[in-house]
């Protein structure tokens, strides 16, 4: 039903995204630093019913809509880009911290951890822009059957996502910790990170390209 190219492209796509530092990272990394992994995995819980919200919405019409009113569409890929680009700022500017810089937050109940990883997701532009306007370039309009491609794709975004963002989790601590001891490293993650967030922002704000119908 969906080809191996379709896989390939929306894993390195996912991979792509799940590498650059956003707000589910900051969120995911600062919470197993403070908290531990297991406080790290159940916000990763409410993530990734966050993805599945916005695989849903993609998959029944949230496209359509976007097809529909191309300055709806527009208005949110620049929201987005202007998001990224004040991450990118906040990255490299004087005085900017790394997301693996620990943070103090106070402890949560597992039950506000997944609520705040969920609601950290479904606000994020960088999930909102994937599934609206990136997962659906894959679909093949061909190969029939195009809410099903738009879920196993979807599908095969999650997975990676929840892949790496487990071994986030598991080593935030321990990645924490080495670069503490190494200030330089940091500011180079930092000015890394602020780069490729930089570039992203810009790659969203000059793309022409127009979403497809799912």
């Amino acid at each position: 039903m969906i080809s191996v190219g379709a896989v390939v492209g929306v894993t390195l796509v996912a991979l792509g995204m799940v590498l650059t530092p956003g707000p589910n990272m900051m969120y995911l990394v600062s919470r197993s630093i403070t908290q531990g992994r297991r406080a790290g995995l159940t916000s990763l819980g409410g993530v990734a019913v966050g993805f599945g919200v916005y695989l849903t919405l993609a998959a029944t019409g949230l496209s359509v809509v976007f097809a529909a009113v191309p300055a709806l569409y527009t208005a949110v890929k620049l929201a987005g880009a202007g998001y990224l680009a004040w991450l990118a700022f906040q990255a490299v500017r004087p005085g900017g911290t790394s997301v693996f810089a620990p943070v103090e937050l106070p402890p949560d109940s597992n039950r506000r951890l997944f609520a705040m990883g969920l609601m950290t997701n479904l606000l994020n532009p960088k999930a909102a822009i994937m599934y609206a306007s990136l997962i659906p370039q894959f679909v093949d309009v061909r190969a029939g059957h195009l809410v099903a491609q738009a879920f196993l794709l979807g599908g095969v975004q999650i997975a990676v996502s929840m892949l790496v963002n487990t071994g986030i989790v598991c080593a935030a601590g321990t990645i924490a910790a080495f670069l503490a001891k190494r200030p330089a490293w940091l500011r180079v993650q930092r000015y890394v990170t602020g780069t490729l967030l930089g570039l992203i922002a810009v790659r969203l704000a000059t793309d022409r390209a127009r979403p497809t119908v799912v």
